[in-house]
């Protein structure tokens, strides 16, 4: 499916929306296993995610995505694969975008800090009912190769609605 064909099946509030914030999100798998944080500040602290966090000024994505995984857990993430666009919009008004990245590589030994405490799980054994409750709806698809993208609104912590899409890699545009 399009992105116009996409756009044409969401209900007109995402259509012109804007976030306030753009962010990444890198998981990194190796073994049918993938590297998860327990994370202990800002927006999610006390869930379970994979590193990532904001995009700074005059930062790609990618670049991102490489130095808040380092910044978390100390590790770098090699041969990343952009697989996913996640746009949130919370009653309060805050509106989120994130891009989500896959890593088959890394270098480096995962280490607990100050932002997060990571911890490897098999991929059929995530915990989602520690997670964020839209990360059930698209990360099984994501960690089988699939390109995901979803639109949720949140109150607080609890997903009000959700429209996920789902193609293969080679589909995306």
């Amino acid at each position: 499916m399009s992105s116009l064909q996409e756009q044409a099946h969401l209900p007109g509030e995402w259509i012109d929306w804007q976030p306030q914030q753009r962010a990444v999100l890198c998981f990194i798998t190796a073994a049918g296993r993938v590297l998860l944080i327990h994370k202990k500040r800002g927006l999610g602290a006390g869930k379970i995610n994979a590193p990532g966090g904001k995009i700074e000024p005059g930062e790609s994505p990618l670049a991102a995505a490489v130095r808040e995984t380092e910044e978390e857990i100390g590790v770098t993430p090699f041969d990343l694969q952009e697989r996913g666009h996640l746009h949130f919009q919370f009653t309060d008004g805050f509106a989120l975008h994130c891009t989500v990245f896959v890593a088959p590589r890394f270098e480096g030994e995962p280490i607990e800090t100050d932002e997060a405490t990571p911890f490897w799980r098999a991929v059929d054994d995530i915990p989602y009912t520690e997670m964020w409750a839209d990360d059930r709806h698209w990360l099984p698809q994501l960690l089988q190769g699939e390109f995901i993208t979803g639109y949720f609104k949140f109150d607080d912590e609890v997903m009000l609605t959700k429209h996920v899409h789902f193609r293969a890699p080679a589909q995306q545009e």
